[in-house]
């Protein structure tokens, strides 16, 4: 039974990933196909079914955009659009929430992770890697009177849900690893460790040296 065992945690090891981004490529497809109106469709146009038209139609939509935003009069009426749905209450709070994510996100030079930190959360002896994110606006910073600074941490396995923490500067810790890195040892739940990193010592005692080290 132990080799079964052995052969059937072997084979889930090498499926689960497999099957685990299949299934995150299937519902963001689907989520992209969704949007493509009953009349877009291919059995709408042409009276037969074409698999995969929704998605190239949807990329072809999202690229052409791009390229009409991209000049002079793409963005004079992309301000019009945005300063039309800043006059609705509602519409304009979700918008302006998503626009300003999005942008961090996305932007070609911006880096909505700037760092990876060691954190104590969700108490004082517990710690956690979060990522910095940047400071605390301007009202809430005079409120603190303080040094402090925006961190993210991420759930595990899943780092997309999380928590949003404003932290005294001195009590966060930034790392040497990669935003990247990072976040592949929270979603491995620690199991992958970062590779070319001595372990972290207490505090208050220095780090295992490496062999090469211990040798001089």
């Amino acid at each position: 039974m132990r080799f079964l065992k052995r052969y059937f945690i072997t084979g889930l090891l090498i499926w689960l990933p497999l099957v685990a981004t299949v299934w995150v490529l299937t519902v963001l497809i689907g989520t992209l196909m969704s949007l493509v109106p009953s009349f877009l469709t291919p059995e709408a146009l042409f009276g037969v079914s074409i698999p995969g038209f929704e998605l190239v139609l949807v990329l072809a939509v999202i690229l052409l955009t791009g390229l009409l935003c991209a000049n002079f009069i793409g963005r004079a009426i992309l301000s019009r659009w945005e300063s039309l749905l800043g006059r609705i209450p509602l519409v304009r709070s979700i918008y302006n929430s998503v626009k300003q994510v999005s942008d961090t996100v996305f932007a070609p030079n911006g880096q909505a992770f700037r760092e990876a930190v060691l954190v104590q959360y969700p108490r004082q002896g517990a710690w956690t890697i979060g990522f910095l994110t940047g400071t605390p606006a301007t009202e809430i910073a005079a409120r603190l009177g303080g040094d402090f600074v925006s961190v993210y941490v991420p759930t595990t396995p899943n780092p997309t849900s999380g928590f949003f923490l404003m932290m005294p500067r001195a009590d966060v810790q930034v790392l040497g690893m990669s935003v990247e890195t990072a976040l592949k040892y929270i979603v491995s739940m620690g199991v992958v460790a970062p590779p070319g990193l001595p372990p972290l010592a207490p505090a208050g005692l220095p780090a295992k040296a490496a062999p090469d080290e211990q040798a001089h």
